[in-house]
């Protein structure tokens, strides 16, 4: 299985990149492979967010326009995090019953491919 570029985002405010190739929604915990090849264990109730990213550099000054259409991507949603955070994009399997739920981002010019976001971790979620 080919490994996905990942930036999970704590809790805690703390950041990590690397890849994994084991993370599923459905289980606990996967592994990731930093930067400089040393491999940990992640416990997912820990994290904020896991970005599915395109690259690791990204652009943090690029101004999000959340406007894009993405079809079959099912409804669109605005998730806020207690840090202040606002992602919105579109979800075909949110339920706050679930640990969490992936969603692709309604601004298709941005580095993430997709997220997957801890409900634990949400302050708000609404659909739009």
């Amino acid at each position: 299985m080919e490994a996905n570029k990942v930036v999970l985002r704590f809790k805690n405010g703390s950041l990590m990149k690397g890849n994994t190739s084991d993370f599923f929604p459905n289980k606990k915990d996967f592994h990731l492979t930093l930067l400089d090849g040393k491999i940990i264990k992640i416990i997912t109730e820990d994290l904020k967010a896991i970005f599915f990213v395109k690259d690791f550099i990204g652009d943090k000054n690029r101004d999000k326009i959340y406007n894009d259409d993405v079809p079959g991507g099912g409804k669109k949603l605005q998730v806020k995090f207690p840090d202040g955070e606002v992602i919105i994009g579109f979800s075909q399997g949110y339920s706050s019953c679930r640990p969490g739920f992936f969603i692709v981002s309604a601004d298709k010019g941005e580095n993430n491919e997709r997220v997957y976001i801890v409900n634990s971790a949400t302050e708000k979620v609404t659909f739009l």
